[in-house]
This record gives structure tokens, sequence and C-alpha cells, in this order.
């Protein structure tokens, strides 16, 4: 179950870029907005808007950010937002998967495409990256919350299908319909240490080794697909060395 973590490896990646933090707040904000006006604004009645709320405390978002982004939601914003999926092709083979929240169809699927075709990569159809990827619940939770056994131990007797721990922290996985179920099983098991984020993501099934040239270039087509306005989630299946990791981040 546990062991080197694939899910890491991404995010070490999103770590320089998740220090943004008024990119970060934006996206999510957004994302509070949409689901309080698709749901209303209360958090018990609305679990996306719950879900959305937690993550944002998840990266210590202000909690007066938090309310206006409730308050656009019932004032108007967030009505034309539209949810996309866009696939695709990086540097060495990498397949890319990109979830966009968008009130401009065109512009988003222009931006995106427009971005893998000067980087090395190209944009594929639905379907031709996520068939190697599950669409899982994910819970990270930080190093702080406990020791590999403890974490796993609780993890699994909440439901959870997959552990994996490294020096990054923990990050427990679940199947889609029971995401929110373990989250819940596991509030306050690691006494006052919350998840720093609880949502479904694209967990790859296998991992495309990459190195080099191919690595420097399709890290900056990911940072530039996740610089974009309509972007929420940007995932992908490469697969770094713990040597090539350091390189890059240095």
């Amino acid at each position: 179950m546990a062991g080197h973590s694939k899910w890491a490896n991404i995010q070490h990646r999103k770590g320089a870029q998740d220090k943004k933090r008024a990119v970060l707040f934006s996206r999510l904000s957004k994302e509070i907005t949409i689901a309080s006006k698709l749901g209303g604004p209360d958090p018990d009645g609305n679990p996306r808007l719950r879900l959305a709320i937690a993550n944002a405390r998840g990266q210590s978002m202000p909690k007066d950010n938090i309310k206006r982004a409730v308050e656009k939601g019932q004032g108007g914003g967030g009505d034309d937002y539209v949810e996309q999926r866009y696939e695709g092709f990086g540097p060495g083979g990498v397949g890319i998967i990109i979830e966009a929240s968008t009130d401009n169809k065109n512009r988003a699927a222009s931006e995106i495409r427009t971005t893998f075709s000067k980087n090395g990569g190209n944009l594929g159809e639905t379907g031709s990256v996520s068939f190697g990827f599950e669409n899982v619940g994910a819970i990270e939770f930080a190093a702080e919350a406990g020791d590999e056994e403890t974490v796993m131990m609780a993890a699994l007797d909440a439901g959870a299908t997959d552990v994996e721990s490294d020096e990054n922290g923990h990050f427990i996985y679940t199947e889609r319909e029971e995401l929110m179920t373990v989250a819940g099983a596991l509030e306050g098991q690691f006494g006052e240490v919350e998840p720093k984020s609880v949502k479904l993501i694209w967990k790859p099934s296998n991992t495309v080794p990459i190195a080099g040239d191919d690595a420097d270039k399709l890290m900056k087509l990911l940072d530039l697909l996740d610089e974009l306005d309509d972007v929420q989630n940007v995932y992908d299946n490469s697969e770094l060395s713990a040597e090539e990791m350091e390189r890059l981040a240095g």
C-alpha cells in the first residue's frame, strides 16, 4: 500500500506553483462561487460548497475571501461557468488531463490548444488520455498528521483503497463515490491536523519516466497550462527520478 508516491511526484512539481498565492486563491474562490451558485450558500446542505471551503481552509485562505466568494455566487457570480475536460500529450509522450471552469468554451479551448502546440505537445480527443488514468478521491495530509503506519491504518479503517506516504505528506485514495464518507471518517483522527485537500483527481494507472530536455519542456508546458485563467486542475502521468526532481527544483 504505502511507499513512494507517484502523486507526490506531481505535487513536488506543483509546489512551486502553489506558492503563487494569488493564483491559487483565485482558483479556490472560483470553485466556491460556482458551488454557492449551484447549490446554495449553506455548506451543511451543499456538499460541493462544503468541500470547496474545506480545500480553501486547507490552503490557509482567509475567512473574508471565502465569505466574499460565497456571496458572489449568491449575487449572480459563477452562473455562466461550464466545466470542461481537455486531454493531450506533452513532450516524451506524457499524457495530460486539464480540468477547466470557463464562461467561454471557445476561448478556453483556443488557449489550451495554443499552449500545447507552442510547447512541444498536442491536444487530443476526449478519451485519448483519460483511459490511462483513474478518477478517484484523494485526501492529502501533511506529514505532521502521523507516521506512515498510523495514517495507513486509520485510512484503511475509514474505507480508503490505497495510501502513499513520503516526506511530502500522506496521500489517501478512495473510490470516487466514497470520497466524502472516508474524509468524514478521518475527521479528528490526526489531532488538530486537517487535510490540505479533499478532491477528485485523475490518478495515472501507469507512469512515463521522463528526464533531461523532455522534462524541462514538459515542466514548462505544465506550468503554462496551470497559469491559464480558465484552468482549474492539471494532471499528468510523468514520473521523475529523485535526481531529476532535485535538478528541476534547483
